[in-house]
């Protein structure tokens, strides 16, 4: 009967010792597949309130999670002046500490939009922000700020 017990004991170890094996394995599963961070995107224009003829600097700072970007696919800064149709697409290919910068003068005042585009990481987030140069136009709609963007002209197309 001793004999019994003593290999009870040795096959439950071994049982009990797979099945914290098999849980751990399991774990370093889910890390590998966890849903990745949101690409952060925070832009920047310094001064909001510009002179004509003096530089603006705008920035995009990038992150995931807590990690700076500094290898982005792709970060292009579209800027135009409000209700005009043009768009001027300037691409930036170099990053300091995760930020993508452009310096900029307008002679025009009026009111400016900046989207700053950024793919990274099989992510892309396009944050836009509103600066005016010297004395303030008229806005666009908030409803127009897609306009120009590509989105929206093939219905404009198809309506013709």
């Amino acid at each position: 009967m001793r004999k019994t017990k003593l290999r009870k004991f040795p096959m439950s170890f071994i049982c009990i010792l797979l099945l914290f094996l098999l849980a751990s394995c399991n774990n370093q599963g889910q890390t590998k597949n966890a849903v990745p961070q949101m690409l952060n995107v925070e832009l920047s224009v310094q001064p909001e309130k510009g002179k004509p003829n003096e530089p603006i600097v705008f920035e995009a700072k990038v992150t995931q999670g807590r990690e700076t970007v500094t290898n982005a696919d792709n970060v292009t800064f579209e800027i135009w002046r409000s209700k005009a149709k043009k768009h001027e697409q300037v691409k930036i290919k170099k990053a300091t500490n995760g930020v993508y910068q452009l310096t900029k003068e307008f002679q025009q005042e009026g009111t400016y939009y900046i989207i700053s585009h950024v793919t990274a990481r099989g992510m892309h987030n396009m944050p836009k922000k509103e600066f005016t140069v010297g004395k303030p136009s008229e806005p666009e709609a908030a409803d127009s700020s897609m306009s120009g963007m590509g989105m929206g002209e093939k219905d404009e197309q198809n309506k013709k």
